[in-house]
């Protein structure tokens, strides 16, 4: 067994919380078999996997932040990947994924008052490449449902080029925006519908 993988009988609070969140996604999403498997597998292998220091891959958590009316995605242009994606970041060790996408949505948006859904919304796994210092390796993204509640005004940190709302089914339909965006559009349009 590799150092700091646990045995299936052996799992953290927090690993099991991981489980619990993955295996409810499953049940939701079918059709994303192997993605679930990647992720579960990951999880259960490795208690420190929110750690950005772990070698080769880690978990990161991303938010959907959503308008108060639902029709509105908050896009980041982002400042080292120069694409227009969803907010968030590296988890740095917090276990809890909805609270790193509410924290990342909160710091890149200046939004006040935003709610994060406790549901994992998304699962993404995609390859980062090296930059500087730090080499090629896999972002594990577990994305949220974060709701703008009170203001729509944002502000642009840092982290990005320029933040814009644009409308999901704008993206659910148009070119120009990566595959991950449009299955999330897709996947948040079907959602409403079936309300």
């Amino acid at each position: 067994m590799r150092e700091n993988a646990a045995p299936p009988h052996a799992l953290a609070p927090h690993q099991r919380a991981w489980i619990a969140s993955i295996d409810a996604y499953a049940r939701a999403y079918a059709d994303e078999a192997a993605t679930v498997a990647l992720f579960r597998g990951f999880m259960a292998e490795r208690v420190d996997a929110a750690s950005r220091e772990l070698n080769g891959r880690h978990l990161t958590g991303s938010a959907w932040l959503v308008s108060a009316d639902g029709a509105r995605v908050l896009l980041t242009h982002h400042r080292k990947l120069d694409r227009w994606l969803q907010l968030g970041g590296h988890a740095d060790g917090d276990t809890d994924l909805a609270r790193v996408a509410l924290r990342e949505a909160e710091e890149e948006s200046g939004l006040p008052d935003l709610v994060v859904e406790p549901a994992i919304f998304d699962l993404d796994r995609h390859r980062i490449p090296a930059r500087g210092n730090e080499p090629e390796h896999w972002h594990y993204d577990a994305r949220y449902v974060v709701r703008a509640t009170v203001s729509e005004d944002f502000v642009v940190s840092d982290e990005s080029h320029a933040l814009a709302w644009w409308s999901i089914a704008d993206i659910a339909r148009g070119d120009g925006f990566d595959d991950s965006l449009r299955r999330m559009a897709r996947k948040w349009l079907a959602n409403r519908s079936a309300k």
